[in-house]
């Protein structure tokens, strides 16, 4: 979403464009971070974006494709001729020129691949056959890699030469004559360090690492844990193939708890508030309709127990309470497991001892909230039975949505799925289905008593 700063200051970039004023439209850049600068295109005609980018740089030109969404950069893909894009190319990280190749017709990006330089094919064609959620997808080839027999001063020279075509020079990584990665060093140490040292004597051996198989979510969890500006991507013989910038993998964790939000609503992952109505109906209904069944499963159990309700009216009033209150506990646990599963916090022998745990949550937590709601429902119906079995109910299913909201994210992770997708459907199914099962269920037991 653009920033309210920005609102009143794209009527003034439009009318720059108007006048086709190239100098103050370069000197309008300049006063705005690229990415707020990005955010004001995207409010653009596609007429006005293909006036703009005719009176910018090059350099300009590939930081406004940088820092754009998706869908912004094929709009502006689109007002561009092929030698143009090709030239934004020379100023942007491979793996962003990837990215966006990744959402061109197949035709257009093939044509755009064959007038790339060979040097350039060679890269571009090794990243697109990586999934785009892989580490290889996400890798970067502009990075500093150094032979382990240069001295400190020969390094500095390096870097020199490399730096300003790389986007990280704080990491260095150390290779072999093989290219395989042995280490890695930092610019500071390289910069304290006397001249004539080789770099082998000061670099750290102990290099964590990914291959391009790895899904990003694993590449992130590293970054996280080890406090790295980057992390390198190596084949299965160790040699270096690229590397994940640490502004790449900030990106990666906010997708990803995107993802696991919306999932965890069965809303799917690809529409946002700019999908048509045609698209947005596609991408919610089937999820509705899961959802439709199992409230027919809850509404079946309510059904059987059709003549106690009848004869006790008050059962039809509490019982949404108790489902109610199953679900949320449920949701709070199946929150938990899911953000302990993605950041693989869980560890396989403690398993049952953090069962037991939710367990003995859930059975206080639904003592404390059943006392609370029998004493409001003597008040309202002046049954101690009712009650009784409020607190019981109450207690129970908090006992169910325990076990429940802890079991179905893990069995679905062991079944290969992702426990953010289905997760909910099955509490919420099994919290409500059961939550009215025991309720009724106890009170059809004790219907003489509640008659009284």
């Amino acid at each position: 979403m653009m920033r309210k700063f920005n609102i009143e200051v794209v009527e003034k970039l439009r009318c720059l464009i108007a006048a086709s004023d190239s100098v103050r439209i370069s000197d309008f850049i300049r006063h705005y971070p690229a990415i707020d600068f990005a955010e004001m295109v995207s409010e653009l005609e596609d007429t006005e974006i293909a006036g703009l980018v005719r009176l910018i740089s090059d350099d300009e030109l590939a930081s406004l494709m940088e820092e754009s969404e998706d869908r912004e950069r094929i709009r502006i893909a689109r007002t561009l001729d092929n030698r143009r894009l090709l030239t934004a190319f020379e100023y942007m990280q491979k793996d962003d020129i990837v990215d966006m190749l990744g959402d061109f017709p197949i035709r257009r990006r093939k044509e755009l691949i064959r007038l790339m330089k060979s040097s350039d094919q060679a890269i571009i064609n090794n990243l697109l056959k990586y999934p785009e959620d892989s580490a290889g997808g996400l890798m970067t080839t502009d990075y500093i890699a150094l032979h382990d027999d240069l001295t400190v001063a020969d390094a500095l020279d390096s870097i020199r030469h490399e730096g300003p075509k790389t986007d990280l020079i704080q990491t260095i990584f150390v290779i072999d004559s093989r290219r395989n990665l042995i280490g890695s060093i930092s610019l500071r140490q390289l910069l304290t360090a006397p001249k004539e040292t080789q770099i082998r004597r000061l670099m750290d051996a102990q290099v964590i690492s990914v291959t391009p198989e790895a899904d990003q979510e694993e590449a992130a969890l590293l970054v996280s844990r080890y406090d790295l500006y980057a992390i390198p991507v190596v084949s299965r013989a160790k040699q270096i193939l690229g590397i994940i910038t640490v502004d790449d993998i900030i990106d990666v964790i906010i997708e990803e708890y995107n993802n696991d939000m919306l999932q965890l609503a069965g809303v799917n992952v690809e529409e946002d508030l700019n999908s048509t109505w045609k698209e947005s109906v596609r991408m919610r209904l089937p999820w509705l309709l899961v959802n439709l069944a199992t409230a027919f499963l809850a509404s079946f159990t309510v059904n059987l127990f059709q003549s106690t309700i009848q004869q006790v009216v008050a059962l039809s009033a509490v019982m949404t309470i108790i489902s109610g209150m199953g679900g949320n506990a449920g949701t709070q646990t199946l929150s938990i497991l899911v953000r302990a599963l993605s950041r693989q916090e869980l560890d396989k022998k403690e398993i049952l001892h953090h069962l037991l745990k939710e367990i003995a949550v859930g059975v206080l937590d639904g003592a404390s909230c059943g006392a609370v709601t029998a004493i409001v429902v003597f008040f309202m119906y002046h049954n101690g039975f009712l009650s009784l079995i409020v607190l019981l109910a109450m207690i129970g299913n908090m006992f169910v949505s325990a076990i429940f909201g802890f079991l179905v994210p893990v069995i679905l992770q062991k079944c290969h799925a992702d426990p953010a997708v289905a997760s909910s459907i099955f509490v919420t199914t099994a919290t409500d289905t059961l939550g009215f099962f025991i309720f009724l269920g106890l009170a059809n037991l004790t219907l003489p008593l509640l008659l009284r």
